[in-house]
């Protein structure tokens, strides 16, 4: 009898700890869950801790609390000009209302492929209506701000709450890429020969008007250079004509010298009549001055 106790102490020991084990359970801090008994919704968890349920007829179904990342296919998108570009985003997410979640999507797969529908339709909408030059150059950051905040609107159905949505790559299709480029080499081209030639035309003004400035310059420097050159005959003319004035025979005397080192420098030969008035002071160099 005494073996029996034991083993009824020990079934219901067994008992007892599969009823504990199947009514506790724990929440940590990247967790949140709804119970539902048979099928019916019970009560949120959000807290992390030790909590407790019902054994065999209430379930538990966990969802992470955190912050989840979604890299999303990319995909072609038609700009209001009617160019194509292919637009690969990324957005955060985090299940905001689990028993909303639960009830609509269930699990992030299926989660993750509404997030996607609703994206892709919000960016689709946006990207029509601008040019593909607004879109790439200064829209992006107006259009990622747009789909977050329409989006999120969209996804609080889901149970989902859209942190942010960021747009990771935006191209061209390759097929494309080609002929787009090489209209922008030509465009490159013309604007560079439109330079080069408002550089060259630059240029000739330029030299045009420094030979202008030259040729003032020259002009009036030959101006000052002939004054000064009148300046200094004049005053040369004026101390010739007062040294004159002194001692004529000795000024003449000194004119005669000049014109004999003029007249008689280097090789020359000179054939000149004995009585010649130029030879006057080699016959004597006291002859008066006629």
């Amino acid at each position: 009898m005494t073996d029996i106790k034991k083993i009824l102490i020990g079934v219901v020991l067994v008992v007892a700890l599969i009823v504990f084990s199947g009514a506790t359970f724990t929440i940590d801090e990247r967790e949140q869950a709804i119970i539902t008994q048979l099928g019916k919704y019970i009560r949120t968890i959000k807290e992390p801790g030790l909590h407790f349920k019902v054994p065999f007829v209430q379930t538990l179904h966990r969802f992470d609390k955190r912050i989840l990342v979604h890299d999303a296919t990319a995909v072609e998108y038609l700009t209001l000009d009617k160019k194509r570009v292919l637009v690969d985003p990324i957005s955060r997410w985090k299940i905001e209302d689990p028993l909303e979640f639960y009830m609509s999507v269930r699990t992030e797969v299926a989660a993750l492929a509404r997030l996607e529908d609703i994206l892709v339709a919000r960016l689709r909408q946006e990207i029509a209506k601008r040019t593909f030059i607004s879109f790439i150059r200064e829209e992006r950051e107006k259009i990622v701000e747009e789909v977050t905040k329409e989006g999120n609107e969209l996804a609080k159905r889901f149970g989902i709450k859209i942190v942010d949505v960021r747009i990771k790559r935006a191209d061209l299709p390759k097929e494309v890429q080609a002929s787009v480029y090489a209209r922008m080499q030509a465009e490159r081209q013309r604007i560079g020969k439109r330079y080069r030639a408002e550089g060259d035309q630059r240029a000739r003004e330029i030299r045009a008007e420094t030979d202008k400035e030259k040729e003032i310059i020259l002009a009036k420097a030959y101006q000052e250079q002939m004054k000064l050159f009148g300046e200094g005959d004049g005053r040369a003319t004026d101390i010739y004509a007062a040294a004159f004035e002194q001692d004529t025979e000795f000024y003449s005397f000194l004119r005669r010298l000049q014109t004999y080192e003029k007249v008689f420098e280097g090789k020359t030969t000179v054939l000149l009549e004995s009585d010649s008035d130029l030879l006057k002071y080699f016959r004597s160099p006291r002859a008066p001055v006629k």
